[in-house]
């Protein structure tokens, strides 16, 4: 069985645990188009903006995929969650056999096309309006960037400017003009 992993955080440049479970290189931008956005905040980095799918949005971006080296998709959820730091239950799958768990269409119609077996992604929801009681929007996300120290800020700009380019978000495209933002630089400090 052949299991794809759909990335487009940090997932595509820090594996961590996940490393001895895949194989082959990340395919960047081969992956379905996706409705990614920074709507999360994420304890397991410093409270920082990460992406996370978000299906109430009307934009999409690629992502990309490697394989899993896994032979049950059991298996590979179980490192899925391992490296996302998640319940099991957090992760999306489909199945070309018709078995899935969050299903998303635009995986489902990539699944068809592809050469693999099953795919699976990390389906972990925003929490941006329930955590802040704000809408997500552009300008509340830059004033949330704008309230958090220094250590939070330097994990937010790494996170956000390490993702792939082809995750190319509506809030990241607006950072890119914000005065505040070009004004950060965490590139020499240790993740």
């Amino acid at each position: 069985m052949r299991i794809a992993i759909i990335g487009y955080g940090s997932l595509v440049w820090d594996l961590e645990n996940l490393a001895p479970h895949v194989r082959g290189n990340w395919q960047l931008g081969a992956g379905p188009a996706m409705p990614v956005e920074f709507s999360r905040i994420s304890p397991k980095r410093k409270n920082a903006l990460v992406l996370v799918i978000d299906e109430t949005l009307d934009h999409r971006c690629k992502t990309s995929v490697m394989e899993s080296n896994r032979q049950k998709v059991e298996h590979a959820i179980t490192d899925l969650a391992a490296r996302e730091r998640c319940p099991a239950d957090m992760i999306g799958y489909l199945t070309t056999d018709g078995t899935f768990h969050h299903p998303m269409e635009c995986a489902a119609r990539w699944l068809e096309k592809s050469d693999y077996d099953a795919v699976l992604w990390t389906a972990l929801p925003g929490n941006f309006t329930s955590e802040l009681q704000k809408p997500f929007t552009h300008r509340n996300g830059r004033e949330y960037l704008k309230s958090l120290s220094d250590l939070s800020i330097g994990e937010a700009w790494r996170y956000i400017e390490f993702a792939p380019e082809v995750t190319d978000t509506p809030f990241r495209r607006f950072l890119a003009t914000d005065p505040f933002w070009q004004s950060l630089d965490y590139r020499e400090t240790a993740l």
